[in-house]
């Protein structure tokens, strides 16, 4: 019997499951890390605290699952996605903290480039907008306020890598500096269909051709572990993808139309292509899903920046509970939100709005308002932006979306998914295995060794756990998304 682990670096923690031929759960491990928010709108990781988690979580779960290290048969990384780290080569040693996708410093910069009519040759050669979402001004940013960064990048002295790369730098010791097209699709800095990095856009943004990574596929061998506890050196990373696509894979969305949505820190709706990228003309995003054999799919994204992480604020800064899961239990001791809307814009707003610089909205509070109330509407408000994204999903495509698979830890909630088929008006499917991000690396790396043949055999171990059917009245909708747009026009 030979096993996968799969590290799924995210952006509270760090979680890494080990599963059998047959994609059972044989360990599992997770821990949180610090957030470190140094001014309003920053956000920021300790790298090495990041890399600590993993180490922890490794050796824990190959424990955790009773197997020898000489079992693990390949390693899967899936990451979250466009959060920055730039580190010596020689020493491997971060030169800042990283910058996280959520962080906002970049915004103006990016409205410079918006100024000199640079947002349409961007959106047209990455399938992005212009928003400080994407790791390409972060790069820039760490380079212009590190002494003697720019200098040392300019030598080759210094590598930069989103997540998956400064985890399999790590674990191979220095050896292996790649990325996949998922995570680099997610820069700014790569031709979204020649799947190559951009030397007109590196010089927009200042970033020298020297600190990027390789870019691979999905599914292959990147490199080789060496010296990680709970692993056998040699064994093979080979398989590789951004935390939101390898969902899109975990979830068997292999067909052009099929879509996800994985509720985390952020909520992110993917929709599968096909082997063309589709331009959204609604807000979107056209990304790179995966590349696998020589073959490529594309998929449309929005991406809402805060959905669980509403939920952390209201337990962390508003210590309304002290667990995220009663949450439910809370907005379930109201019948509605009693006319409290929650816009949790806590670090701007993403598809399709695209306004870095909206800020969090709590509105329609009354003497009778409790906490329950509040706890309802963000609930209700991580569903609202759900809705806005889809609505332009549908419009770019000309047709309605029949169904929605859904993942990710806040998919467990029954109200939440119960009220997003309601506001969606269609089918909420859950898996039986909701950690399908690490189960999209999973499986990716088990079809680079050989432990799956083919998509169709992957195909043929989805299951489903439960199917939420929408129930809510078309006038009750209306009347909810009404409410939806005067909260959003309060930003």
């Amino acid at each position: 019997m030979k096993y996968i682990l799969a590290i799924d670096q995210g952006t509270t923690g760090t979680t890494v499951v080990v599963l059998d031929r047959e994609l059972n759960v044989r360990g599992r491990v997770n821990r949180e890390f610090r957030q470190i928010f140094p001014k309003p709108g920053w956000v920021e990781h300790d790298p090495e605290e990041i890399w600590q988690s993993t180490l922890d979580t490794v050796a824990a779960a190959v424990d955790q699952a009773g197997v020898a290290p000489a079992d693990i048969a390949a390693v899967g990384i899936t990451n979250q996605r466009e959060t920055t780290v730039v580190w010596e080569r020689s020493t491997g040693r971060a030169i800042h903290n990283a910058i996280v996708w959520q962080d906002r410093r970049t915004a103006s910069r990016l409205s410079l480039l918006k100024q000199a009519g640079l947002e349409e040759r961007f959106r047209a050669g990455t399938g992005l907008v212009l928003d400080p979402y994407f790791s390409g001004s972060k790069i820039e940013w760490i380079l212009d306020h590190v002494d003697g960064a720019r200098a040392a990048a300019g030598r080759g002295e210094l590598a930069f890598g989103t997540i998956d790369t400064y985890l399999l730098w790590r674990l191979t010791g220095g050896t292996a500096h790649k990325t996949d097209v998922s995570n680099a699709s997610r820069t700014l800095l790569m031709d979204l269909r020649g799947q190559a990095w951009d030397d007109e856009l590196l010089g927009h943004l200042n970033i020298p051709r020297e600190v990027l990574p390789e870019i691979c596929g999905n599914a292959e061998i990147f490199g080789e572990v060496r010296g990680v506890p709970g692993l056998a050196d040699g064994t093979p990373v080979s398989g590789m993808a951004g935390d939101q696509q390898a969902a899109l894979f975990g979830q068997a969305c292999f067909s052009a139309g099929e879509a996800k949505c994985t509720y985390g820190t952020g909520a992110f709706l993917l929709m599968n292509t096909g082997a063309e990228p589709v331009r959204s003309n609604a807000g979107l995003l056209t990304t790179a899903a995966w590349r696998i054999g020589g073959e490529s799919a594309y998929a449309l994204e929005g991406s809402a920046f805060i959905a669980g992480a509403a939920v952390q604020w209201l337990r962390d800064g508003l210590e309304l509970f002290s667990s995220a899961p009663e949450v439910e239990e809370l907005a379930r001791s109201v019948e509605d939100s009693g006319g409290v809307v929650f816009v949790p814009a806590l670090t701007g707003l993403g598809a399709p709005h695209w306004n870095p610089d909206a800020r969090g909205v709590i509105y329609g509070l009354t003497r009778g308002t409790t906490r329950g109330h509040v706890a309802r509407a963000a609930l209700e408000g991580i569903a609202f932006q759900n809705v806005d994204i889809l609505t332009a999903m549908e419009s770019d495509l000309g047709h309605p979306l029949t169904t929605l698979k859904v993942d990710g830890g806040a998919c467990a909630n029954n109200l939440l998914m119960q009220f997003q088929a309601d506001t969606l008006g269609v089918p909420i499917v859950r898996p039986v295995m909701t950690d399908t991000t690490a189960l999209g690396s999973a499986l990716m790396a088990g079809l680079a060794v050989g432990m799956f043949s083919d998509l169709d055999a992957i195909r043929a171990t989805w299951r489903a756990d439960r199917e939420f059917t929408p129930s809510m009245s078309s006038a009750d909708r209306a009347e909810h998304m009404a409410r939806w747009q005067g909260g959003l026009a309060r930003v």
